[in-house]
């Protein structure tokens, strides 16, 4: 193992943004607070996104490990115990010179802190509870803050930390205990669910106390999150989205990540290492299904079930669900509730809305629902305006799949290209000559 010389805050970045890749953390902020004017930043509901790469693409959070080193010896994790990779830490005061000065020159407006877990749990949620109480206390630094709890850290501590932060979040690792023992042994599912049960009864226990106390302080505004590794164990898409399902039921989530299984590793216990690259289409299928359990009313039983415990690869989520269940179409868009509309292929949240507002005014014909964002192309075998389809479709599976294959869905470039790439601060060609360290 690499031993941490002495090195200069540039090169603790350089290694502590690269061994935070892994962490997921794309999402917008989900709380609004403004500044008062005495402090530096602001948290808008909407997003956090705000400065760009060299070559235009967004940036949003400084996202870094406080450690590389750890005490844990997880099989699937770069910067496991057993590994001879080169290790470093921050202290609290680099932490906040670093999120300062980044913010002063509009490359961030936000914080992403994750860690290993050095010497111990309550160690490490101690210097990150150090690092935000000086963010938020002598920076005044009031921007959006995501924070990585530490399983095994005690209640007071994730408790104290809550109070800081704009959103935290336990990973869950794998999707089963049994996964869990075979690749993180020193982890365990009860160590990691009982801080998220304390982390929703204390949210739910302090908006009774906001409405009461209008003034004090907020406890994890944002809400939580959790991660899953998926492809390094062998449980089906649906056992995942029974488990994803079950943490949005009992723990009220706010978004379950998924990430594709990356080989940093070589370990009998792991999958064997080929030329696919991580699984980005599972990822993406996953990501799809996830966005029909939060925004369309969905449940896991119905996307899968254990006849068919994996998805298409040719159809989403919702595309697969109609084209088994073909009996339920057409759907009379000028007469469908609300949710029936959900379930239609190329109609979304914003655009069932619409449907029903402005079917009180009048009857819908196709080219309103073009105009109000309905994807006609995908939607045309399912549905019905004044009782006419907009071009004859026989109602059968077979003919249907073949012409929704032509249309060509449309996948993230990382999926197309089978690669994966994290977004860093150092794609700025400008970034190393402005950096103050």
């Amino acid at each position: 193992m690499w031993l941490q010389e002495s090195m200069d805050l540039y090169e603790k970045l350089e290694i502590l943004t690269d061994a935070a890749k892994y962490d997921v953390a794309c999402t917008s902020s989900g709380a609004d607070r403004r500044g008062d004017g005495a402090g530096m930043g602001s948290c808008e509901r909407a997003g956090i996104c705000h400065s760009f790469s060299a070559d235009g693409r967004c940036i949003s959070l400084l996202k870094i490990l406080f450690t590389n080193e750890c005490i844990y010896d997880c099989k699937y994790c770069i910067n496991r115990r057993s590994n001879d990779v080169r290790r470093a830490s921050f202290t609290p005061d680099e932490v906040c010179t670093l999120t300062m000065e980044f913010y002063r020159r509009n490359y961030i407006e936000g914080l992403f802190l994750s860690s290993g877990v050095l010497v111990s749990p309550d160690y490490t949620m101690e210097l990150l509870y150090a690092t935000l109480w000086k963010l938020r206390r002598e920076c005044r630094f009031q921007g959006y803050i995501h924070v990585k709890a530490i399983p095994g850290a005690s209640r007071e501590l994730v408790e104290r930390m809550g109070f800081l932060a704009d959103r935290m979040s336990i990973n869950l690792e794998l999707p089963t205990a049994e996964g869990l023992k075979m690749l993180a042994p020193h982890k365990t599912r009860q160590k990691i669910l009982e801080p998220m049960r304390l982390v929703q009864t204390r949210m739910m226990e302090n908006k009774q106390e906001i409405q009461l106390y209008r003034g004090g302080p907020k406890f994890v505004p944002a809400g939580q999150s959790t991660q899953m590794i998926i492809g390094a164990t062998p449980e089906t898409d649906y056992q995942i989205v029974r488990v994803a399902q079950s943490l949005y039921d009992k723990f009220d989530l706010k978004r379950v990540f998924y990430s594709a299984f990356v080989h940093v590793n070589d370990d009998a216990a792991l999958p064997a290492r080929t030329d696919a690259g991580p699984p980005l289409l599972r990822e993406h299928r996953l990501y799809q299904a996830d966005w029909l359990l939060r925004y369309y009313h969905f449940r896991a039983e119905e996307l899968l079930s254990e006849d068919q415990p994996n998805f298409n690869i040719h159809f989403d989520p919702k595309c697969n669900w109609a084209l088994n269940h073909l009996e339920q179409f057409p759907v009379e868009v000028n007469r469908a509730d609300y949710r029936t509309l959900l379930r239609v292929p190329g109609i979304g949240y914003k655009s069932a809305s619409r449907i029903v507002k402005a079917r009180r005014l009048g009857v819908l014909g196709f080219q309103d629902l073009k105009k109000m964002g309905v994807v006609l192309k995908r939607a045309l075998y399912f549905i019905t305006c004044q009782g006419k389809m907009m071009y004859p479709v026989r109602m059968e599976e077979d003919y249907i799949a073949r012409n929704l294959l032509e249309t060509k869905e449309k996948l993230p470039a990382e999926v197309r290209n089978l690669g994966y790439r994290q977004l860093s601060l150092f794609d700025d060609v400008r970034f190393r000559e402005n950096v103050i360290v």
